[in-house]
């Protein structure tokens, strides 16, 4: 059986995220700040400009989530802490907004907002491994919950939307459907 480890995402993991998310930046050169910053804004910048916004937001810290290994080597990522740190993901558009609004702001309140788990390493059940040291990581932070708005069905295992993460995935971690704003996108919490 493979080796897996995770670790926070430091200043000085860098180059295995660099490494993991490969010259284009992953998800169509996403980079990560999809919940980070207004879609206008996002727009508007190159796959260079969003590299170096997310590169400052890992050296400003607290890691924005966990980097997964085999072998020693980057295979998966999953951006997880508080909700404050992805404000577009508690806009009150979108699916994954707080039930309480208050919670978007309390540091204690965590969000499970994206995966990228490398082609080689799907299908092999890398994405329960790497929620499960998402969940560590929170805990270990002081988190009293944590959120996600998986999806509950994709049409292949391959579909660009699995970036939030499969609603199977979180119920086998002990999640629980709390609220459902559009169908298949359930949000879902754990609690502490």
């Amino acid at each position: 059986m493979e080796v897996f480890a995770a670790y926070p995402l430091t200043p000085e993991r860098w180059d295995d995220f660099e490494t993991l998310f490969g010259p284009s930046g992953a998800c169509y050169g996403c980079w990560c700040t999809y919940f980070r910053m207004p879609a206008a804004e996002r727009k508007v910048l190159d796959g260079a400009a969003k590299k170096e916004f997310i590169r400052n937001r890992i050296e400003t810290g607290p890691p924005p989530g966990v980097l997964g290994y085999v072998e020693g080597q980057p295979m998966a990522w999953v951006q997880v802490g508080p909700r404050a740190d992805v404000p577009q993901w508690n806009s009150p558009r979108t699916v994954s907004r707080p039930l309480d609004p208050a919670d978007a702001g309390d540091p204690l309140v965590w969000a499970v907002s994206c995966f990228f788990i490398g082609s080689r390493h799907r299908r092999k059940g890398n994405s329960h491994r790497i929620l499960d040291a998402a969940i560590r990581f929170a805990r270990e932070s002081g988190a009293r919950s944590i959120e996600a708005c998986p999806m509950e069905q994709a049409k292949t295992s391959k579909s660009l939307g699995l970036y939030v993460g499969s609603m199977r995935v979180f119920e086998a971690a002990g999640f629980r459907e709390v609220a459902r704003r559009k169908e298949g996108r359930p949000l879902m919490r754990l609690e502490f």
